[in-house]
């Protein structure tokens, strides 16, 4: 397939730390996912009334329109241009799904965060991420609703990929827990926040070491979003050619 994200995107990821691809996958997969996820949320889509809560937090889903969504050849050959051939799980679970409904009520879940990614403790505040990004090639955001700048956009800080590599980089082969990393995120430059809007079918590529947030939803819909991550078959920062998310750590030196 002819590739998917041109120089100028590429070189965007590298600085900015996330891509936006918009139709990598169908409209009508993610009306079909939707409608799955409606079967398991107590209230009716068509009766605001029933929407009591601002955040319903759903559990794994692997059913066709999940896993087609995300291996569309669309995503594939991104994939392969960001990480490198052979060097990513295909995905195969869509994790946890945070649906997130029109609300004044605080949804108690909007703080700044990098995502972590290893770990045995119950308290996930001390699972960890490293330099090498263990396990995880990036961060990813599938919008399987319309997404507009009320309707609960992921928080984006731009180009923060680069502050937690810095960070991350002297602290070996054991990193940091998400408490640590969270604890130093106020010290970090200021940057420029984005939000991951789109129509439903947009995924956003992001590097592993990305900081987001999500934030409270002032809209008319229920958003539905996704946020696996894609895993890797081998370390980071091995080899002497690198891949564009290894290019950003490497530029963060």
């Amino acid at each position: 397939m002819q590739e998917v994200l041109n120089s100028i995107q590429i070189d965007q990821f590298i600085r900015e730390g996330f891509v936006r691809i918009d139709q990598a996958f169908p409209a009508e997969l993610a009306e079909e996912a939707r409608s799955i996820l409606w079967k398991d949320i107590d209230a009716d889509p068509h009766d605001p009334s029933t929407w009591t809560k601002p955040v319903i937090r759903l559990g794994m889903y692997s059913q066709p329109p999940f896993i087609q969504s995300a291996n569309t050849p669309i995503l594939h050959t991104a994939f392969d241009q960001l990480v490198g051939k052979g060097k990513w799980h295909p995905c195969r679970s869509m994790g946890t799904f945070p649906v997130r409904f029109p609300s004044a009520e605080d949804p108690g879940d909007t703080g700044w965060h990098v995502d972590v990614s290893f770990g045995e403790d119950p308290d996930f505040m001390d699972w960890r991420a490293n330099w090498h990004s263990k396990n995880r090639a990036l961060l990813m955001l599938f919008l399987y609703s319309d997404v507009g700048e009320k309707d609960a956009p992921t928080r984006i800080k731009q180009g923060s990929h680069l502050d937690i590599a810095r960070i991350l980089k002297p602290k070996g082969e054991p990193g940091m827990s998400l408490r640590e990393l969270v604890a130093e995120l106020p010290n970090l430059p200021q940057r420029k926040e984005v939000l991951a809007t789109g129509a439903a079918g947009t995924v956003y590529l992001c590097h592993p070491f990305l900081v987001h947030a999500a934030q409270p939803h002032h809209g008319l819909q229920p958003r539905f979003l996704a946020q696996p991550p894609l895993l890797l078959k081998e370390e980071l920062m091995k080899g002497d050619k690198y891949s564009p998310v290894e290019e950003a750590i490497k530029l963060a030196d």
